[in-house]
């Protein structure tokens, strides 16, 4: 495959392109090895030239298997069972010990399952066996992992771990989705979490991780969000995060439904909240520390991601990976412990698979491992392979760096910010060219349908995936009311007026607002504000325009409600009655100064008076924003959008632009003048105002009549 074509299947596939390599499990078959004695012979070979390693060892016991793990776990457990899981272990360790005499170990994990679901006495047992069987060079930190129903449910069995030595603690929270830990076949809850962490603090420990998970088919934005809130506020030293790989899990099937930008979206939410928070990615953003410099990995871990360190792993199950061979345990298939027992009670290694790869697969998984930290150590890669790194993979790092994936400083070669995001692209650039053919092949069989990747990708594209937002509409309707005047030869003034609705339901219960919301699913945002208009007030506007979108994050208590506002105009204060869900509906008169950078808004109706302080902090490309100081008697931040309408009125009144939506189609100079003096609040000189009105009108042959004063001569709107 093509770089490009190897980049852009990566990206489909992401749930086989990650850090698990190989694809499958029978991807490695050519390369099996058959019969006892061959295989123990090789594996004393390959050892012979290691100088030092990691070790692993896995406890296959969980009170369940979730529904989203790829490990070994067998289904039951009692204490007869785990005393002779124990003593196997022991067993496989004496051998092991004998073929890595004089070996160093730089690293060392307890993981399963859950290796702290073990008694005292057996977690001690093969603690003294692992640091009698072998010698560990200075500074060691060990690893254990536990579950937060151990942690707290049993504090005696944390602090016990810390005084054997585990000086770092890892617990899996994963979510805190009531919903999706059920779906999960979970356990959880928040003051479990709680119990949990006071145990594991009480205990010592000041290196503790938490385990989240992300990208789950039924998970939505908004559960993701919740879940790292609550472990920020646990605060503890690491937090990791996991993208669910599917591959091998009983959720495998759902793979299919979960695009890469979704995780990538949850993933840059938790980047934001993380780092805002005091946490700083490790290079390959998995794991977020508040320590300074420290990844927050394990010694294991950080110790074979970046320089390729060989570990053994003991256990059912468990994976080791020499400078030459990949192998597994006995169980890792099957996930029973009978053949395991019946190898190491004769004496052998329990090895179900071991496989001896060519160079191009062995640096294809380091290097697939190595993204785990986002960056290739090329010293390491050519100390373990002897070979340049940058050479071997000329074409493709020409390709990462070229496309902003991926640049180089000093002697590493680093996955940019955009390679991050991609990294599911980027990692196939590096497999082996059988294990590019074989993604080929699994993208040529997805296709045989014909269909585009565009629609492959809308197939498994669900928007409830993502965190739902409401839409709704908001109308200010404004009116000029004429009031009547008693002095003769005077034309009678004009009030502004607003219509408002009296709210008949939480929240805001009894307050006024605008006529307004929820958008339907069969209608577009105006004809949405048209129906709420008429269904609240039964006012039916000539026209609507929309003046902005009013969109803060905590403007409505019910949750995330986008507002689209719009204002129309009127040319009387048509009678309104409430209707729908509100309980009233009336018109105010409006009277608003500006002063000192603040708009001072008052509404009235008879003895009823609300009042609004705001002040204007934007006014840029014809767009308004106000910030509300104090508002009484209007709901929601209906205040502001009253504002934003009033500034859009006053700006198109002064150009023309729709004064002429307030008046009959003929009217009189002196009328139009008062429509313009109302609405900005001022007084304007009559010559001033004929002169620019001369522009946007024309004369008619008409007058008014029954006036009690001279008649004026009828204008009307010119017709461009």
């Amino acid at each position: 495959m093509k770089c490009i074509e190897t980049y852009e299947t990566g990206l489909l596939y992401h749930h086989y392109a990650n850090t698990a390599y190989p694809l499958t499990p029978q991807s490695f078959k050519e390369y099996r090895l058959d019969g006892d004695e061959k295989i123990d012979k090789f594996v004393r070979t390959e050892w012979k030239n290691v100088d030092e390693l990691s070790l692993y060892i896995h406890v296959p016991f969980c009170k369940s298997r979730c529904k989203f793990c790829e490990y070994v776990v067998l289904d039951t457990c009692d204490a007869q069972l785990e005393d002779e899981y124990v003593d196997l272990l022991l067993k496989e360790m004496s051998m092991y010990a004998e073929i890595l005499k004089g070996k160093r170990i730089v690293g060392y994990d307890l993981g399963g399952g859950t290796p702290a679901k073990l008694s005292v006495r057996n977690l001690k047992r093969l603690t003294d066996a692992v640091t009698s069987l072998f010698s560990f060079a200075d500074n060691v930190v060990f690893s254990v992992e536990t579950t937060p129903l151990v942690a707290a449910q049993e504090p005696e069995k944390i602090k016990a771990l810390f005084d054997m030595g585990y000086a770092r603690i890892s617990m899996g929270i994963q979510t805190v989705s009531e919903k999706l830990l059920e779906e999960l076949g979970r356990d959880g809850s928040t003051s479990l979490y709680e119990k949990a962490m006071r145990s594991i603090r009480d205990a010592g420990y000041e290196r503790f991780n938490i385990d989240l998970m992300y990208g789950f088919l039924h998970q939505t934005d908004v559960d993701f969000k919740n879940t790292l809130k609550y472990a920020i506020g646990l605060n503890p030293e690491y937090i990791t995060l996991y993208r669910n790989r599917y591959k091998g899990t009983k959720l495998e099937s759902e793979a299919g439904g979960v695009s890469i930008y979704k995780a990538l979206y949850q993933y840059r939410i938790a980047y934001r909240l993380l780092t805002e928070n005091g946490y700083e990615a490790n290079v390959g953003k998995n794991t977020f520390s508040r320590v300074p410099e420290d990844y927050g990995t394990s010694d294991y871990l950080t110790k074979r991601v970046i320089y390729g360190t060989p570990y053994v792993g003991m256990g059912l199950g468990a994976q080791s990976f020499g400078m030459n061979y990949l192998a597994y345990n006995l169980g890792a298939a099957e996930k029973r412990m009978e053949r395991y027992k019946s190898a190491i009670l004769a004496g052998k290694l329990p090895l179900q698979d071991i496989y001896d790869l060519p160079k191009e697969e062995s640096i294809a998984k380091m290097v697939s491992v190595a993204f785990y930290f986002a960056f290739v150590d090329l010293n390491a890669f050519k100390n373990r392979f002897g070979v340049d790194f940058e050479s071997y993979f000329a074409e493709e790092i020409a390709f990462v760096i070229e496309n902003g994936l991926m640049e180089k400083k000093d002697d590493r070669l680093y996955l940019t910010e955009r390679g991050a995001d991609f990294i599911n692209g980027v990692i196939p650039l590096f497999y082996s060219k059988r294990s590019k053919k074989e993604l080929n092949y699994i993208f040529e069989k997805r296709h045989t349908d014909g269909k585009s990747d565009e629609e492959l990708f809308l197939e498994s594209y669900d928007i409830k995936n993502y965190e739902q937002v409401s839409a709704t509409v908001d109308v200010a309707a404004f009116a000029l009311q004429p009031q009547k005047t008693e002095q003769y030869r005077q034309d009678d003034v004009q009030t502004l007026s607003l219509l408002l609705v009296k709210r008949g339901e939480h929240p805001y219960m009894n307050k006024w607002a605008l006529p307004g919301g929820f958008l339907r699913g069969d209608e577009n945002i105006k004809d949405c504000a048209y129906r709420e208009i008429r269904e609240e007030t039964g006012v039916v506007p000539n026209a609507l325009m929309q003046i902005g979108t009013f969109s803060e994050p905590n403007r409505d208590p019910r949750g995330r409600i986008i507002s689209n506002a719009f204002v129309s105009i009127m040319t009387d204060t048509v009678t309104a009655r409430g209707g729908d869900d509100a309980i009233d509906a009336r018109w105010f008169d409006v009277d608003f100064i500006r002063k000192d950078g603040r708009l001072l808004l008052t509404l009235s109706s008879g003895d009823l008076k609300l009042t609004a302080t705001l002040y204007e902090t934007q006014h840029k490309f014809g767009q308004f924003e106000f910030e509300i100081e104090k508002s009484d008697g209007l709901a929601f931040d209906h205040a502001n959008i009253i504002a934003t309408a009033l500034a859009v009125l006053q700006v198109n009144i002064v150009d023309f632009d729709m004064i002429f939506d307030f008046m009959p189609e003929k009217f009189t100079l002196s009328s139009l003048q008062r429509v313009q003096e109302t609405v900005l609040n001022i007084s304007i000189l009559p010559a001033n105002f004929r002169r620019k009105a001369s522009a946007y009108v024309e004369e008619t042959n008409e007058y008014t009549e029954g006036s009690g004063h001279r008649p004026a001569q009828l204008f009307r709107k010119k017709m461009k």
